[in-house]
């Protein structure tokens, strides 16, 4: 089976912070109330699938397209006199 590297390090973060909290879960959410005291949020919160989509659309128009590099195959000609 293969392994979800992004679930592992959600596991490991969340027994490194069990450990922290000795495993008191009152103690967990004092230290996350606490964290979240000390590190405020600043950008926005999206509470569902709707808002995110919202959000994606508000970005995507704000969005400049990347800029297009034409390559010729030959070089120009001179123009002749």
């Amino acid at each position: 089976m293969a392994t979800n590297r992004i679930l592992e390090e959600i596991w490991r973060v969340k027994d490194q912070l069990a450990r922290e909290a000795e495993y008191d879960v009152h103690r967990l959410c004092e230290n996350t109330r606490k964290w979240a005291a000390e590190h405020p949020h600043s950008g926005p919160i999206i509470h569902n699938d709707e808002e995110f989509r919202q959000f994606l659309a508000q970005h995507e128009t704000k969005r400049t397209p990347p800029p297009t590099l034409i390559l010729e195959d030959e070089a120009p000609r001179p123009k002749p006199d």
